[in-house]
């Protein structure tokens, strides 16, 4: 697949990469299983031989991959839960599910917002329930892109200076697909760690009060 991507992209003048790879990371929002990090992996890669800028494969992606999840946060946020008051919503989302997204945002949203957006399974979902929720826009969006901001400039970096040859980008991406979610359940662990501290920390001293 790698191969293949790469044969095409190399059989599209300078703007129809530039065009490519921006769709990529732009559709993602909406549809994850597109390959967008290979995609602009590659593309940077590309920037060794001089005919593309990785920098402009890293702003290109960065600014289309930020618009398409702030217009998905801005949809959800004014319809979406009308959408999951009606009948075919409640039956996806209850009530109940719906309080519990909403006092999770409320007391972590733009930690969650940060550390979620980079791992590839769950990115995509962080918009639209940010918005359900009722995240106001500063909250959401400037952690959607500064967490866009450092994953899509790791990616380009490595892949315009430490990679050599197209079969290593599927390594890369892999393996920052994986710490990423390790770190993910790390902060997760420390995040419930502290949060149980703390309650036991309150109840004793509740206790002592009486």
């Amino acid at each position: 697949m790698l191969a293949d991507l790469l044969d095409r992209l190399l059989g599209l003048p300078t703007s129809g990469v530039y065009t490519v790879i921006g769709v990529l990371a732009a559709v993602e929002n909406i549809f994850p299983p597109v390959p967008a990090d290979t995609a602009v992996g590659i593309g940077a890669f590309l920037s060794v031989g001089g005919r593309i800028s990785a920098w402009s494969i890293f702003w290109i992606t960065w600014v289309a991959n930020v618009t398409t999840a702030a217009l998905v946060y801005a949809v959800a946020r004014t319809a979406g839960r009308g959408f999951f008051r009606g009948k075919l919503g409640g039956k996806l989302l209850s009530p109940a599910g719906m309080a519990r997204i909403e006092a999770l945002y409320a007391r972590h949203g733009t930690w969650a917002i940060f550390f979620s957006r980079f791992i590839p399974a769950v990115r995509a979902i962080v918009p639209p329930f940010a918005g359900i929720a009722g995240l106001g826009a500063v909250r959401a969006l400037v952690p959607m892109a500064a967490a866009s901001a450092i994953w899509y400039g790791t990616i380009t970096y490595l892949a315009a200076t430490v990679v050599k040859n197209v079969e290593q980008i599927g390594r890369l991406v892999s393996g920052l697909n994986r710490g990423a979610a390790v770190l993910l359940a790390v902060v997760a662990a420390i995040v419930v760690f502290v949060a149980v501290r703390a309650r036991r920390a309150k109840l004793d001293r509740a206790g002592d009060d009486r």
